[in-house]
């Protein structure tokens, strides 16, 4: 059919070409220069179904592709949801009446529960009376000093994470939620839903929980972190307290025995002369 239409163009570009020498003239006069163009334009005429043939070619592999592409899994559900352990709250008895601020500060991370349910549910720290304090050798005022700092930074760091975990707790039914609407977004067949640009909001969606996920693992190694950090410093004032005692102790019996063999040579020579 194409080749057809071709010779038909080539034909009127003949006819055009002749035509022009009858004028004038009883016979047919043939015209090289326009049969030469005509037989040109024959050429670029192929030329330009070639490509057409080429471009139709590529445009309908690339449909083909879009096709392939745009096709979703079927039964996503069925083959990919699975079930995740909630989150729970923490529950425990309140007898005496001084747990249940605890519980809600740590169900919350709210800092008015979180401090008043620690100091209700903990031993409180004393002070040391002024004048019994300063009666203290300067030893025993840093060993005491040293021990009542590791209690208070015990209870901060104590405050600190119970505020951290109540925060996190608090917050993790709008995080479950925003993560089962991605769930459903994700395993939809609704082709709204599975646009290039809806697919690429989804991701982000998933890196921005996936980092705010990290931020609140962060927060609870940093608040281990810090409690280890305490706890070695207990250790450490343990330690450093059992060897000034036995400095002070070694001190002290090189000065007794001193003290002792001087007595005792004393009365010696008292006794001889007597």
């Amino acid at each position: 059919m194409t080749k057809r239409i071709l010779a038909v163009l080539l034909v009127l570009g003949l006819c055009v070409g002749t035509a022009s020498g009858q004028f004038g003239f009883g016979g047919i006069v043939y015209d090289p220069t326009n049969y030469h163009n005509a037989v040109l334009r024959y050429i670029q005429l192929q030329q330009q179904l070639v490509q057409l043939r080429q471009t139709y070619t590529q445009i309908v592999q690339g449909y083909n592709l879009a096709r392939r592409m745009a096709q979703s899994l079927q039964n996503m559900p069925v083959r990919y949801r699975a079930q995740f352990s909630q989150w729970r709250n923490v529950v425990a008895p309140n007898t005496y009446g001084n747990t249940g601020m605890w519980i809600n500060g740590m169900n919350t991370g709210l800092a008015g529960s979180v401090n008043t349910g620690y100091q209700q549910a903990t031993t409180p720290l004393l002070q040391y009376d002024s004048q019994f304090l300063a009666a203290m050798t300067p030893d025993q005022q840093n060993r005491v000093k040293s021990q009542y700092a590791s209690v208070q930074l015990s209870d901060g760091s104590n405050v600190t994470a119970m505020a951290t975990i109540g925060a996190i707790r608090g917050n993790a039914q709008l995080i479950q939620n925003q993560i089962n609407n991605l769930e459903q977004d994700s395993l939809s067949g609704d082709p709204n839903l599975n646009t290039e640009v809806a697919v690429l909001n989804k991701i982000n969606a998933t890196n921005v929980l996936t980092l705010r996920t990290l931020q609140d693992s962060n927060k609870l190694l940093l608040s281990l972190l810090e409690q280890n950090v305490i706890g070695t410093k207990q250790q450490r004032d343990a330690v450093a307290n059992s060897i000034d005692t036995d400095i002070t102790r070694q001190a002290t019996l090189a000065s007794n025995l001193s003290r002792m063999t001087s007595t005792l040579g004393n009365s010696l020579q008292n006794f001889r002369m007597q």
